[in-house]
């Protein structure tokens, strides 16, 4: 039986190792954790949600929706997981984060053909190999990749966001709703915390005068082989902080944007308001959604007690910056997720440059699929451009060297629509084309290969 080795048990190295054992391939999976801890992870099981626990809109005409549908097509190990575990979301869907990365774990363990290692990988291995390592790569398997690669790295900082629990948070001042009424409950899947425009000032004010967390730290895990490509941010993961940098207004209408909310108190939209989304299947623990941070730890506590109905928070988790790395994929990679002059080495997840976990499982998803493809004598997969993961692919190994960055899924990837006009009142219909072209073309492809997959 063909072998192939995996380096990372995220959420790219676990869906890339189950494809791949799916098709007859012996699979050696690495996993560094907990013998060498990443910063940022906080236990032992395999595809742990770092960051939010949502996976985004599961919508079937939004460009997340689509690719999560191709997922559950293309037969995906983890959105099956997704399900099984699955919390209330309004029209996203999120999973109790503990049971999704523990009944990965379990069905990864229980595999024949997985050998699950827990060991770091510091070299690039001379087997076939997919390099599914993700953001937080440790810096002598860094080293090895610049090494091979003969490009700097890219990186950026990402932040998460803060916990609390639900029994701490003032429900007479925050109310349960979702955007425009979405969401399985009556009363909505979301606790919303309404800010008045004087509150919202007040606020914004204290957060630019907190002190943040120094990144010197992160910086210094960066070792002397490795040289830093770029000192930014992920414009899609920016700390709440930055945010309200750009203008005082900019956070009521990113993240804390009212639209679609009204509070019952009032009868009236506010002038912003703070969700917070359910983060177990407990229904004990509510994280701030999109509150990435890097501020200090006092000053998280003192901040986000402003905010109206935490006035009396409890902490489960205070928000966290950590360092993701990723390499320069258009100059390094094919859209099949082999490296460029080498057929048996794939990249997979967040160090591609794809971002989202959705993204992060697909590319793992078709890492596995061409690994064992190839060790099996056949020819790799390139999935159709008209499709949302095809597009992602295509994008990461095509993008310009200016403005190149991680990239989620979006229908501004797929090849324009005909026929179709421009500007709000064709969005909704464009949105359904799209989709509905992108599943019409996965399952084409699908079935002219079903008797290679």
């Amino acid at each position: 039986m063909p072998e192939l080795i995996i380096i990372g048990g995220g959420l790219a190295g676990s869906e890339a190792a189950w494809q791949a054992a799916q098709r007859d391939i012996q699979v050696k999976l690495y996993e560094m954790r907990p013998g060498i801890e990443t910063g940022a992870h906080t236990g032992a099981y395999l595809a742990e949600l770092v960051c939010s626990n949502s996976l985004g809109s599961n919508l079937a005409d939004r460009a997340p929706g689509v690719l999560k549908n191709e997922l559950r097509r293309m037969g995906s190990l983890l959105m099956e997981c997704a399900a099984q575990t699955a919390v209330p979301a309004g029209g996203a869907l999120a999973v109790d984060r503990d049971r999704f990365a523990e009944l990965v774990t379990d069905r990864i363990q229980e595999h024949p053909n997985i050998e699950l290692i827990r060991k770091e990988v510091k070299s690039i291995p001379d087997e076939a190999t997919i390099i599914a390592s993700g953001p937080l790569t440790s810096s002598s398997l860094s080293n090895s990749i610049a090494e091979l690669t003969g490009q700097e790295h890219l990186y950026f900082f990402d932040a998460i966001s803060p916990i609390v629990t639900v029994e701490s948070i003032n429900m007479d001042v925050a109310y349960r709703a979702s955007r425009y009424g979405r969401g399985e409950e009556e009363e909505g899947d979301y606790i919303n915390c309404p800010m008045t425009e004087l509150e919202y000032g007040s606020f914004v004010d204290a957060m630019l005068e907190a002190e943040r967390i120094e990144l010197k730290s992160f910086e210094q895990q960066l070792e002397s082989g490795v040289k830093a490509g770029m000192h930014t941010y992920f414009e899609g993961c920016l700390p709440v902080e930055v945010i309200a940098q750009r203008g005082h207004e900019t956070l009521a209408f990113g993240p804390l944007r009212p639209v679609g909310l009204i509070d019952p108190r009032t009868g009236k939209r506010p002038h912003a308001v703070v969700q917070l989304r359910q983060d177990n299947l407990a229904g004990t623990l509510y994280n701030l959604v999109g509150f990435q941070t890097n501020l200090k730890f006092p000053d998280q506590r003192r901040v986000f007690r402003m905010i109206p109905g935490l006035e009396q928070a409890e902490f489960a988790r205070y928000g966290q910056m950590h360092r993701n790395t990723f390499i320069f994929a258009p100059a390094l990679l094919r859209p099949t997720m082999q490296f460029h002059n080498r057929d048996d080495l794939f990249f997979a997840g967040q160090i591609t440059g794809v971002e989202g976990y959705a993204g992060n499982i697909a590319t793992g998803l078709l890492a596995g699929w061409n690994a064992a493809r190839t060790l099996n004598g056949e020819g790799p997969f390139q999935l159709p451009a008209d499709t949302m993961l095809g597009a992602m692919c295509h994008y990461i190994t095509h993008a310009s060297a200016a403005d190149f960055q991680p990239m989620k899924a979006n229908f501004g990837l797929l090849p324009p629509l005909d026929g179709v006009g421009k500007g709000r009142r064709n969005k909704r219909r464009r949105m359904e084309l799209y989709a509905q072209r992108a599943t019409d073309a996965l399952e084409k492809f699908l079935v002219g290969a079903e008797k290679t997959i």
